[in-house]
């Protein structure tokens, strides 16, 4: 399961964890979250998010 992280103020949407407060129940993947979901901190939309996913962060180069 993916996480996404909000660009403006950094709020980690875990779908393992899901979106209790708002409705939205563990196991919801980020793809199935209404359209109108909107960030439980600053208020932007899905738009606003990108992938936590270790793979999207450049590697250090210990050389």
């Amino acid at each position: 399961m993916k996480k996404f992280v909000c660009e403006l103020c950094g709020y980690e949407y875990d779908p393992e964890i899901g979106d209790p407060e708002n409705g939205i129940e563990e196991g919801t993947e980020f793809e199935d979250l209404p359209e109108d979901w909107v960030c439980p901190l600053c208020g932007v939309g899905k738009d606003e998010f990108v992938s936590a996913q270790d793979e999207d962060i450049p590697a250090l180069s210990l050389e």
